[in-house]
Protein backbone atom coordinates (compact mmCIF):
# COMPACT_ATOMS: atom_id res chain seq x y z
CA UNK A 1 0.00 0.00 0.00
CA UNK A 2 1.47 3.52 -0.81
CA UNK A 3 2.35 5.58 2.70
CA UNK A 4 0.48 8.80 3.01
CA UNK A 5 2.53 12.23 2.65
CA UNK A 6 3.04 14.19 5.82
CA UNK A 7 0.11 16.73 4.06
CA UNK A 8 -2.44 13.82 3.74
CA UNK A 9 -1.86 13.02 7.22
CA UNK A 10 -2.35 16.00 8.67
CA UNK A 11 -5.24 16.31 6.81
CA UNK A 12 -6.92 12.69 7.75
CA UNK A 13 -5.89 13.72 11.34
CA UNK A 14 -7.64 17.46 10.89
CA UNK A 15 -10.82 15.60 10.00
CA UNK A 16 -10.62 12.95 12.10
CA UNK A 17 -11.00 15.57 15.18
CA UNK A 18 -14.26 17.33 13.98
CA UNK A 19 -17.49 16.41 15.16
CA UNK A 20 -19.85 14.46 13.46
CA UNK A 21 -22.66 16.77 13.76
CA UNK A 22 -20.39 18.93 11.31
CA UNK A 23 -20.14 16.00 8.96
CA UNK A 24 -22.60 16.51 5.73
CA UNK A 25 -24.68 13.60 4.52
CA UNK A 26 -26.91 14.83 2.63
CA UNK A 27 -25.47 13.44 -0.97
CA UNK A 28 -25.39 10.03 0.32
CA UNK A 29 -28.11 7.73 0.36
CA UNK A 30 -29.00 5.98 3.63
CA UNK A 31 -28.76 1.73 3.45
CA UNK A 32 -32.34 0.64 4.10
CA UNK A 33 -31.40 -2.98 2.91
CA UNK A 34 -28.26 -5.03 1.75
CA UNK A 35 -28.21 -5.30 -2.03
CA UNK A 36 -28.64 -8.66 -3.21
CA UNK A 37 -25.23 -8.73 -4.65
CA UNK A 38 -23.70 -7.48 -1.27
CA UNK A 39 -20.07 -9.83 -0.03
CA UNK A 40 -20.72 -10.46 3.10
CA UNK A 41 -17.74 -11.04 5.32
CA UNK A 42 -15.30 -10.44 2.89
CA UNK A 43 -13.22 -7.82 4.96
CA UNK A 44 -15.28 -8.47 8.02
CA UNK A 45 -13.91 -11.99 10.00
CA UNK A 46 -15.97 -13.17 12.67
CA UNK A 47 -14.42 -15.01 15.44
CA UNK A 48 -14.59 -18.50 15.26
CA UNK A 49 -15.18 -20.78 18.29
CA UNK A 50 -14.82 -24.62 18.38
CA UNK A 51 -17.88 -26.67 18.80
CA UNK A 52 -18.82 -30.50 18.57
CA UNK A 53 -21.47 -31.17 16.08
CA UNK A 54 -23.30 -34.36 15.56
CA UNK A 55 -24.26 -35.29 11.88
CA UNK A 56 -25.77 -37.90 10.11
CA UNK A 57 -23.28 -39.95 8.87
CA UNK A 58 -24.85 -39.42 5.43
CA UNK A 59 -24.76 -35.83 5.75
CA UNK A 60 -21.28 -35.64 6.59
CA UNK A 61 -20.35 -38.47 3.91
CA UNK A 62 -22.18 -35.64 1.42
CA UNK A 63 -20.35 -32.93 2.85
CA UNK A 64 -17.04 -34.41 2.81
CA UNK A 65 -17.27 -36.02 -0.79
CA UNK A 66 -17.26 -32.17 -2.04
CA UNK A 67 -13.89 -31.78 -1.29
CA UNK A 68 -11.61 -30.11 2.01
CA UNK A 69 -13.25 -27.31 3.54
CA UNK A 70 -16.54 -29.18 4.48
CA UNK A 71 -16.62 -27.23 7.68
CA UNK A 72 -16.29 -23.96 5.99
CA UNK A 73 -19.17 -24.98 3.99
CA UNK A 74 -21.51 -25.95 7.03
CA UNK A 75 -20.62 -22.29 8.67
CA UNK A 76 -21.52 -20.94 4.88
CA UNK A 77 -24.82 -23.07 4.63
CA UNK A 78 -25.87 -21.74 8.08
CA UNK A 79 -24.57 -17.92 7.41
CA UNK A 80 -26.97 -18.37 4.38
CA UNK A 81 -29.87 -19.96 6.54
CA UNK A 82 -29.34 -17.22 8.99
CA UNK A 83 -29.76 -14.08 6.85
CA UNK A 84 -32.72 -15.91 4.98
CA UNK A 85 -34.13 -16.35 8.42
CA UNK A 86 -33.27 -12.66 9.88
CA UNK A 87 -34.91 -11.46 6.74
CA UNK A 88 -38.55 -12.77 7.17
Amino acid sequence: MKQLTDKQRSELHRLAKRPDAEIDLSDIPEIRQLPSDAVIGKFYRPRKQSVTLRLDADVLAWLKASGDGYQTRVNLYLRELMSKRRAS
